[in-house]
C-alpha cells in the first residue's frame, strides 16, 4: 500500500511576548492508493504529494490535494491541463468538458497571441515538436490582482513561443508530482481555471525573471564564493559577498521537522541591518533558501526568531518580497507562520504586515512564547537549544569544497538526461490527454502515477547536473537520490554505521 503526504510550510517567527492562536484543524484521513511502480527508500516527506510507503508517511491527506480530490475538484484539474496544453501548442483532442467553463468563473477576455520570439527554456537544444501557437486565450479576471499577474501573463504568451513556455513549464516542476504543482495554483486561486493558469504562467514568468534556475541554484554557494574572490566585476563581487555573509552567519537555515513532519526553517531576525547587503542580494538569498527548502521534499516551517529584536531589525523590503514569494510565486506552500517571543513593540508593525496579507495567510501566522509555545508545533526533543528545547545542535556553516560541482561541466550526461526527462514529460503529457478524453480509466489514472514517479527519480538524477550543490549537500542532510533526512548527524556522532539505514526522529526510515 501506498499514501501520498500533504506538503505544507510551517514558518515559525520569533519576536518576543505574543498571543498564542489555535494550530489549523487536522486534516481528513485519506484512504490508502494501490502501491504503483517500486520505491527503493530514495525518497522522503515531500514537498510533492508523491506517493510514498505507507509506513514511511503520514496517514492523512489534506482536502483538495492529489489523492484527496473531490469529482468536481478532479473534473478542475483536467480543464486546467487542458488550458495548459493549449498555450504550449500542445493539442488534447476534443474535449468538451475540458472546453466548457464553470459558471462560477468570471468570462475572460481573449488575448490575441502575436508572433513568439525566441524564448528561454532549460531544453533549448533539443528539436521541438511542430506545435502551432493558439489562436487566443482566456485571462483570468481578478479585481483583486495586486501584483500584476494578468500583465505577467499576457507579456510571456506575446513574447514565448508556445514550446517554450512547456520547456519552461516542465522545468519548473523539479521534482514535484505534476498534478501536485498545478493543483497549488488551482488551491490558490479558489478552483477558478482561468485565474489558476494566470498565475501558473506568471510564476514560470518570475522565475524566469529572477534567474532561479539559470543562476541563483545553477551556481549556489560556490558560484557567490568565486564571485567574492574575483576582482573583475565590482557588483557581482559585491553580491557574492553579501549573499554568503547571509549564509556564513545563520542568518536563516533550515533544520529539523516540526510534528507535521514540515521542515523548519529558522530565520534569526536581530542578525538582519538593511544597511548591510543590498536588495538584490537579499532576494537573492531569500529566494536561495525557499528553492532549497523545496528540494527538502516539504515546504519549510519557518521560524522567524526575534529574540533581541530591535527596530533596527526591521526592514520592510524582504518583508514584502517575501510575501509576495509565497502569494503569488510558491502559493499553498506555506503551512504555518509563528511569530516567537514577539516583543510590545512588534504590535504596531504587525497591524501594518496584516494589512498586506492574503486574508487566508494571515490567518495561517500564529504568536508563540518560549519552549512551550513551540511544544505545540514540535517535539522537544527536535526544538533545538537556541529555543530552549532538548535537541543539542547548532548552525554552522560549511564552506563550498573544490570539486564539489564538477558533475556540471558533463555536458554530455547533462544533454541525455535532460533528453530522457523529455520523453517522460512527452509520455505524461499523453496520458495526461488520454485522461482528460476518458477520466474514469483506472488504467490510465495508474500509468500517470508511474509516469509521475519516474519523472521524481529522473530529476534526482539530474540535480547534480543542474543544480549547484548546497551546505545541505555537504552535510549529508539531502542526498543525490533525494533521501533527505535532518538528524543523520545523531548517528555520525554516536558512531553508528545504522547496517544500512536511518532512521529519522520523525519517524521516518530513510534507506542510507
Amino acid at each position: 500500500m501506498m499514501i501520498t503526504r500533504v506538503p505544507q510550510v510551517i514558518a515559525i517567527l520569533q519576536w518576543g511576548p505574543g498571543n498564542s492562536e489555535e494550530f489549523p484543524p487536522e486534516v481528513a484521513v485519506a484512504a490508502a492508493s494501490e502501491l504503483l511502480g517500486t520505491s527503493d527508500g530514495s525518497s522522503q516527506d515531500a514537498i510533492n504529494d508523491d506517493p510514498f510507503p505507507l509506513e514511511h508517511v503520514a496517514t492523512k491527506i489534506a482536502p483538495g490535494h492529489h489523492g484527496n480530490l473531490t469529482p468536481e475538484q478532479e473534473d478542475k484539474l483536467r480543464k486546467l491541463w487542458h488550458a495548459i496544453f493549449r498555450i504550449c501548442g500542445i493539442h488534447s483532442g476534443s474535449v468538451a468538458a475540458a472546453e466548457k467553463f464553470s459558471a462560477d468563473e468570471k468570462p475572460a477576455a481573449e488575448l490575441e497571441v502575436p508572433e513568439k520570439k525566441r524564448g528561454f527554456s532549460l531544453f533549448k537544444s533539443a528539436s521541438q515538436p511542430d506545435a502551432s501557437a493558439p489562436s487566443g486565450t482566456r485571462v483570468a479576471d481578478s479585481d483583486e490582482d495586486k501584483y500584476g499577474l494578468t500583465k505577467q501573463y499576457q507579456e510571456m504568451l506575446a513574447s514565448q513561443k508556445p514550446e517554450d513556455i512547456r520547456d519552461t513549464i516542465w522545468a519548473m516542476m523539479k521534482h514535484d508530482h505534476p498534478d501536485d504543482l498545478v493543483l497549488r495554483f488551482l488551491r490558490a486561486r479558489k478552483w477558478n481555471i482561468d485565474q489558476a493558469l494566470v498565475m501558473l504562467v506568471s510564476a514560470m514568468n518570475w522565475r524566469h525573471s529572477m534567474k532561479v534556475d539559470q543562476d541563483i541554484m545553477k551556481n549556489g554557494e560556490a558560484g557567490a564564493a568565486a564571485d567574492e574572490n574575483s576582482g573583475d566585476d565590482g557588483a557581482k563581487k559585491e553580491l557574492g559577498r553579501d549573499f554568503l555573509k547571509q549564509i556564513r552567519m545563520g542568518k536563516s537555515f533550515l533544520h529539523g521537522t516540526d510534528k507535521e513532519g514540515r521542515p523548519i526553517c529558522v530565520v534569526k531576525v536581530r542578525l538582519h541591518k538593511a544597511s548591510e547587503q543590498s536588495p538584490e542580494s537579499l532576494e537573492r538569498y531569500t529566494v536561495f533558501i525557499i528553492e532549497t527548502a523545496r528540494l527538502a521534499l516539504k515546504p519549510p516551517n519557518i521560524i522567524f526568531d526575534m529574540t533581541g529584536f530591535t527596530l533596527a531589525n526591521m526592514d520592510y523590503h524582504p518583508v514584502k518580497f517575501m510575501i509576495q514569494c509565497f502569494e503569488a510565486n510558491y502559493p499553498e506552500s506555506l503551512g504555518v507562520v509563528l511569530v516567537h517571543n514577539a516583543p510590545w513593540v512588534f504590535q504596531g508593525i504587525w497591524r501594518i504586515i496584516r494589512g498586506w496579507l492574503d486574508p487566508a495567510v494571515a490567518a495561517k501566522v500564529h504568536f508563540t512564547n518560549h519552549r512551550a509555545g513551540l511544544e505545540e508545533f514540535i517535539k522537544p526533543d527536535q526544538i533545538i537549544k537556541d529555543f530552549e528545547g532538548d535537541e543539542d545542535w547548532t548552525y554552522t556553516y560549511q564552506e563550498p569544497v573544490e570539486g564539489e560541482n564538477d558533475l556540471m561541466k558533463d555536458a554530455a550526461a547533462r544533454h541525455r538526461l535532460l533528453e530522457e526527462r523529455r520523453d517522460l514529460y512527452a509520455q505524461f503529457e499523453d496520458n495526461t490527454r488520454r485522461w482528460i478524453n476518458h477520466p474514469d480509466s483506472a488504467e490510465i489514472k495508474t500509468e500517470r502515477e508511474k509516469l509521475a514517479s519516474k519523472l521524481r527519480d529522473g530529476y534526482w538524477r539530474l540535480d547534480p547536473f543542474i543544480r549547484a550543490r548546497s551546505l545541505y549537500d555537504r552535510q549529508d542532510v539531502i542526498r543525490p537520490d533525494g533521501n533527505v533526512n535532518w538528524y543523520r548527524y545523531k548517528n555520525t556522532k554516536a558512531g553508528a554505521t545504522g547496517a544500512g539505514k536511518d532512521s529519522s526522529s520523525d519517524g521516518t526510515t530513510l534507506a542510507a
